[in-house]
C-alpha cells in the first residue's frame, strides 16, 4: 500500500523560505510509475488548490500562476521523494500543504479527482 508522509512545515517570517519533503512509502517501485506528484493546498476558508506537479515520464513541471517563479518542484527517484522548495514566501501562502500521486496521465494536473493517493499534510503558517 503505498502512503505519502510530508514533512518540512513550519512558521516563517514573510519573505523566507521552506522546503517540503514527500516520501513515497510502500512498493519499491512507487514513484516510478506514477505518472505525477503534486503538492496541493488548502487555507482556512478556502477549496484545495494545486500548487505544483511533476510529471515522471519527462520531469515537466507545472505551477500555479501565485507560485510561479518563487517555489520549485523537483525529485529524488533513489530516496523515493518529492520536493517543494517555496522562496519568498507571503502571508497569502499560509495554508496546509499536501502531497498527491496518481497513475493516471489523463485530465490536468491541477484537478485533484485523478489523484490517487494523498498525504496528511503540512502546515504552512506565513507571518508578515
Amino acid at each position: 500500500q503505498v502512503q505519502l508522509v510530508e514533512s518540512g512545515g513550519d512558521s516563517v517570517q514573510a519573505g523566507g523560505s521552506l522546503r517540503l519533503s514527500c516520501a513515497v512509502f510502500g512498493a519499491t517501485y512507487s514513484t516510478t510509475y506514477m505518472a505525477y506528484m503534486a503538492w496541493f493546498r488548502q487555507a482556512p476558508g478556502k477549496e484545495r488548490e494545486g500548487v505544483a506537479a511533476i510529471y515522471f515520464g519527462a520531469g515537466s513541471t507545472y505551477y500555479a500562476d501565485s507560485v510561479k517563479g518563487r517555489f520549485t518542484i523537483s525529485r529524488e527517484n533513489a530516496r523515493n521523494t518529492v520536493y517543494l522548495q517555496m522562496n519568498s514566501l507571503n502571508p497569502e501562502d499560509t495554508a496546509m500543504y499536501y502531497c498527491a500521486a496518481r497513475h493516471s496521465y489523463g485530465g490536468n494536473w491541477y484537478e485533484e479527482n485523478w489523484y490517487n493517493y494523498w498525504g496528511q499534510g503540512t502546515q504552512v503558517t506565513v507571518s508578515s
